[in-house]
């Protein structure tokens, strides 16, 4: 007997304010590719989310077209998986809306990000990088997504989603499904390899520590060579108190498939020079696949048609969304 059970929801997306980078591919991009055949996915280019901070137009058009281009090349398939703009679907900017009038100034007040930049004391903070977590609350349950995959430093988002999606069900009705946040174990957190106490960052300042997925290979090499390590001349997992050589051990063991614990006893004994060789060996065969398929993808007519099509799937699901919303707060009194 065929089953016809409905498969559950996945969504996710990328902020492109910068070029992808190794951490965004090894947090999430491998990640969705795994997903595409357990869940209905839809991945989508958050670009919306660029503009809380000023962005080049020349610079924000090249990095949504490689975005779009990576998200291909490592292995998204527009026959598995729903990609699509954000801004290709309006409905998620009139949802956004909608979850601002529904959260709080005292929730956004402790989101990750803007607490951090004004203690930082950072200056012309623009409204939309306050209120966008009510915008990606709207992303997340315009469809109806029963998982979100995200690193750890991102759950805090979720959070919030889920309870602007509880007070919005108690206020007017069963009306969102309440959405899980889904953590990686390994790889989850890249770590820049020049500060290895800080995620590995597309809009960091510097870029030593930072590995680009198009970026050029000897490149990617030299930065994993220099990467910051430690004094104890042993190759062991031990991120308190080695986080320099863990981050490097994590990189390796995701991107190869092999456990933490057979690379650290393989290396029982060397050198970390020997050490940084495999682990920029293995990097480089990954970025060269991907970086191939990549040239092949900019130079054809998939992206173009990959958008046009996943824009009418997701619009399609967000307009009957966002239609019933409305009806339930008291804004629709016309029948369509």
């Amino acid at each position: 007997m065929e089953n016809t059970e409905k498969r559950k929801v996945m969504l996710s997306g990328i902020k492109p304010s910068g070029q992808l980078t190794l951490g965004n591919y090894i947090g999430a991009l491998r990640n969705f590719v795994k997903y595409q055949d357990e869940y209905e996915m839809l991945v989508f280019i958050a670009n919306l989310h660029c503009i809380t901070v000023y962005q080049d137009p020349k610079e924000l058009k090249k990095n949504l077209k490689d975005a779009v281009a990576l998200y291909l090349a490592c292995g998204l398939d527009p026959q598995r998986a729903t990609i699509f703009l954000q801004s290709d679907v309006k409905e998620h900017a009139q949802l956004g809306f909608i979850m601002n009038c529904n959260s709080y100034q005292g929730e956004l007040n402790r989101m990750t990000q803007y607490k951090d930049k004004v203690a930082k004391g950072e200056t012309n903070l623009t409204v939309g990088l306050y209120t966008y977590p009510c915008l990606m609350a709207a992303d997340i349950l315009i469809y109806d997504a029963d998982y979100v995959p995200v690193g750890e430093d991102q759950k805090q988002h979720v959070e919030l989603t889920r309870d602007i999606a509880n007070r919005f069900n108690n206020r007017y009705g069963e009306t969102f499904r309440i959405p899980e946040p889904v953590v990686p174990k390994v790889g989850a957190r890249i770590m820049s390899l020049s500060d290895p106490s800080k995620k590995m960052s597309k809009s960091d300042k510097g870029d030593k520590g930072c590995i680009y997925l198009l970026e050029d290979l000897k490149s990617a090499r030299k930065k994993i060579m220099s990467a910051v390590t430690d004094n104890e001349a042993c190759v062991r997992f031990d991120p308190e108190n080695q986080p320099g050589i863990a981050n490097l051990l994590t990189i390796m063991s995701s991107l190869s498939g092999e456990a933490i614990e057979t690379i650290v006893e393989r290396f029982a004994g060397k050198g970390y020079g020997e050490f940084k060789s495999a682990v920029a060996d293995v990097v480089c065969a990954e970025l060269e696949r991907i970086q191939a398929r990549y040239n092949e993808i900019i130079n054809s007519t998939l992206i173009e048609e990959t958008l046009a099509e996943g824009a009418v799937k997701a619009q399609r699901l967000a307009s009957r969304k966002l239609e019933k919303v409305q009806r339930k707060i008291g804004l629709e009194f016309r029948k369509r």
